[in-house]
């Protein structure tokens, strides 16, 4: 094959069938909808009731709005495919796509272990908690985790954009990512993979071990207690974000911890964490969570008052 540089890339999508796109069109568009009603009626209840200003819920603030910016950097993309004839993606459009997931799945790894962080000192020194867990404190590992989620995705995206790219340029996925990506890469991409290997570790391993060492401790805080009561009233507080916890880095580890191979199993996984995930967080935590459901219904029902 003849050597060439290529300036736009092929995204082949979920399939080629006209009638299941359609379809597929209409469900990711409702899913879409319900991702960014979910999350962004999420962010106005918690910044509109002065109850939920408390860590917990400061943290759960920018996850929701992470999650509403990580489906909004794949689903519009992958909509508009579905519907149009032509599925390219130009070499710039995709590595602004490639550094925005990574800076939202690295932030998004960061928030979770904060927040894991903030549910072991609420539980294991309950007496400290409001000094631990102060406004600045907890403004820095906010900041921390954006910080690093910009590192992380500045520095592997211009590495893998450094690589020779002679072609062939189809994409095997619905959106530009860095497995599917790395695949078409012509030149000796050792750098690449040990920087992309080496944020995995730093970041994705070493916030999954903060996570379980956070709740390891809470289990065995929980377990010390002799009231039932107490041990449910634990068990209950944690049980979303763990739920959270577990769906994201199961389907993220899955995803970039297995070869790229454009299997339907990795489509699958693509979507569980860029899609799915954010349409089930703002629900997990909502209907588990006794104070968002009355903050929400204290919003609701004032509305209806000012309306009258």
């Amino acid at each position: 094959m003849e050597d060439r540089n290529v300036t736009e890339f092929v995204l082949l999508g979920l399939t080629s069938n006209p009638r299941t796109q359609g379809l597929l069109f209409a469900l990711f568009l409702v899913t879409y909808l319900l991702i960014l009603t979910g999350n962004l009626l999420m962010l106005l209840v918690i910044g509109w009731d002065p109850h939920l200003h408390t860590p917990m819920y400061f943290f759960l603030r920018q996850l929701s709005f992470i999650d509403a910016f990580y489906s909004s950097v794949i689903v519009p993309k992958l909509l508009r495919n579905l519907i149009s004839e032509w599925k390219t993606i130009s070499f710039l459009g995709c590595f602004i796509q490639i550094s925005l997931v990574i800076f939202s799945a690295a932030t998004e790894a960061c928030l979770l272990s904060a927040m894991a962080y903030d549910r072991f000192q609420a539980v294991c020194h309950p007496l400290m908690y409001v000094v631990t867990m102060n406004e600045r404190v907890c403004s820095g590992l906010v900041i921390m985790s954006w910080v690093l989620g910009i590192s992380a995705s500045l520095v592997n995206t211009f590495l893998l954009s450094q690589e020779h790219f002679c072609g062939p340029n189809l994409i095997c996925s619905f959106a530009c990512e860095v497995p599917p990506v790395l695949l078409l890469v012509c030149s000796d991409p050792h750098t690449t993979v040990v920087s992309i290997l080496t944020t995995m570790v730093i970041l994705g391993l070493g916030s999954l071990v903060l996570l379980l060492g956070s709740y390891s401790r809470i289990i065995m805080t929980a377990l010390g207690i002799n009231s039932a009561k107490g041990r449910s009233k634990i068990f209950s507080s944690c049980s979303s974000h763990f739920l959270v916890v577990t769906i994201f880095y199961g389907s993220g580890v899955s995803r970039y911890m297995t070869p790229a191979s454009g299997s339907t199993l990795e489509l699958v996984l693509s979507l569980q964490y860029s899609v799915v995930t954010p349409l089930l967080n703002p629900l997990i935590y909502s209907l588990r969570n006794k104070d968002v459901k009355a903050a929400l219904r204290r919003m609701l029902t004032r509305r209806s008052r000012l309306t009258l």
